[in-house]
């Protein structure tokens, strides 16, 4: 069997599910705008850093991956960039006009957690010329929008 592994760091965009920290942030903030719930962000680790990469970016280096990846080869699939939690919010709040607080929720904080996580794709890039072309501001941009339709 021809098999290409792929390790895919944290990835988002429109449509991801609530669950994740930038999506999360995101349908917050759509509900205050919309006076569904009290101007109060609920996080959990501000501190951590993070690699992301548009979703849209991602699906086309799994397609690369699958069609000139090499068998038996793994790639890394992440922007290179690390982005603290808090700097995601802050770019998120600086999207909307809503004046909100942010409050830590215990029940969001994990038990352990890695403070950094950020990748190298240099690898993957050298063999098929992916990188991701998406702006990370741009990617927020588009996810605010979609919470926003979706409230």
């Amino acid at each position: 069997m021809r098999i290409i592994r792929t390790r895919g760091f944290n990835h988002t965009g429109p449509r991801r599910g609530e669950v994740f920290v930038c999506s999360n942030f995101a349908k917050q903030i759509a509900e205050i705008e919309k006076g569904k719930r009290p101007p109060v962000i609920k996080v959990g680790n501000l501190e951590a850093i993070r690699d992301f990469t548009d979703v849209r970016d991602m699906v086309r280096g799994y397609w690369l991956a699958a069609t000139e990846g090499e068998a038996g080869e793994v790639y890394n699939l992440c922007s290179g960039r690390g982005y603290r939690i808090s700097e995601v919010l802050e770019m998120l709040l600086s999207l909307s006009k809503v004046e909100v607080k942010v409050e830590q929720d215990p029940e969001r904080m994990r038990p352990s957690d890695v403070p950094v996580l950020i990748g190298d794709c240099t690898k993957f890039r050298e063999k098929t010329g992916w990188a991701p072309k998406i702006p990370f501001e741009k990617t927020l941009e588009d996810l605010l929008n979609h919470w926003r339709e979706r409230v």
